[in-house]
């Protein structure tokens, strides 16, 4: 999977290259995320997809316990 995210990184540079800043950059996520799901799928494992309101449960502060 490092090699996967290696090559991704690589493609995210060559494809912006002169807007990126000459620094050090995490990795997009979605970069991460494609590699997961696709680990994931080469193991026969499926993940959800949250809902709106799980999405707006995870971002706010005024829901919850």
């Amino acid at each position: 999977m490092s090699f996967a995210n290696q090559v991704l990184s690589i493609i995210h540079m060559v494809e912006n290259r002169g807007k990126l800043e000459n620094t050090v950059h995490n990795v997009p996520a979605e970069i991460d995320q494609e590699i997961a799901g696709l680990k994931l799928a080469a193991m026969g494992i499926e993940i959800d997809e949250l809902t709106d309101a799980q999405h707006a449960y995870l971002s706010s502060w005024r829901e919850g316990t």
